[in-house]
């Protein structure tokens, strides 16, 4: 075969570099309605952390370091509780232990990159990136265009949820506790949540959690919400066994 000739050779780097561009971009299209919810939800976690008695340096700290809204606001009221460290370790373990399932699927698109990329790549992954990357590349093998899509989503979630967060952080002092923005972060955290569950096992798993929450309320230091999650888990790995081929339901 002939070499390609340099106008040729243009032409598909200028191709190669506008296929990445688009893909980047649907990547922020894809993740900008649904962030809007999650800057919600960001900016009540960076109030929260004030409210629960962190200082701002260890706050802003805690917002670049602890990647993970859901550990951060579980573990906030039982750092003002004193908790003992290894209630709190096994609380954002618990929480976060979905992320395992995820890391696992996430290999299958980009387990031929060297570990540190993997590593720094999945870092900014969080549940929502996961569930539209899927939706865009259903077929479980690397492709050309995973990785424009995969930092197009993520920067833009980096970006709306770090910002929020600080500025909660900043205006923390001057946000009143009767304002209830607790219960506006429940419902932020509902609405990302309901865009996770697509299919009958997943909405069966999410009752069955929600139940053992309740039922477990009275326990010390929020353990009702470890055992809210083994419930879920302990369910969604019956019913995986139980009907590996069953079809889900999409919504």
């Amino acid at each position: 075969m002939n070499p390609l000739s340099a106008h040729d050779a243009a032409a598909l780097g200028t191709r190669t570099v506008l296929n990445y561009r688009d893909e980047y971009w649907r990547g922020v299209r894809d993740i900008f309605g649904p962030s809007l919810g999650m800057s919600a939800w960001a900016l009540v976690t960076g109030v929260a952390m004030i409210k629960s008695g962190l200082s701002v340096p260890l706050a802003v700290l805690m917002a670049l370091t602890v990647y993970a809204g859901s550990a951060q606001l579980a573990a906030l009221p039982l750092i003002a509780a004193g908790a003992p460290l290894w209630v709190l370790w096994a609380t954002a373990f618990c929480v976060n232990l979905r992320f395992v399932i995820f890391s696992a699927h996430w290999r299958k698109y980009f387990g031929h990159l060297p570990r540190a990329q993997r590593l720094l790549l999945t870092f900014f992954a969080a549940d929502l990136n996961y569930v539209l990357f899927l939706r865009r590349f259903p077929d479980p093998k690397p492709a050309p265009e995973q990785r424009p899509y995969y930092l197009g989503s993520v920067t833009w979630t980096w970006v709306s949820w770090q910002l929020p967060m600080l500025l909660g952080i900043a205006l923390a002092d001057r946000v009143p506790t009767e304002w209830g923005l607790a219960f506006a972060g429940v419902l932020a955290l509902l609405g990302l949540v309901y865009s996770t569950l697509s299919g009958s096992k997943s909405w069966i798993a999410a009752g069955v959690a929600a139940c053992a929450a309740v039922a477990a309320f009275a326990l010390p230091l929020r353990l009702n919400i470890i055992v809210a999650i083994a419930a879920g888990v302990a369910v969604g790995l019956l019913l995986d066994r139980r009907w590996p081929d069953a079809a889900e339901e999409t919504g």
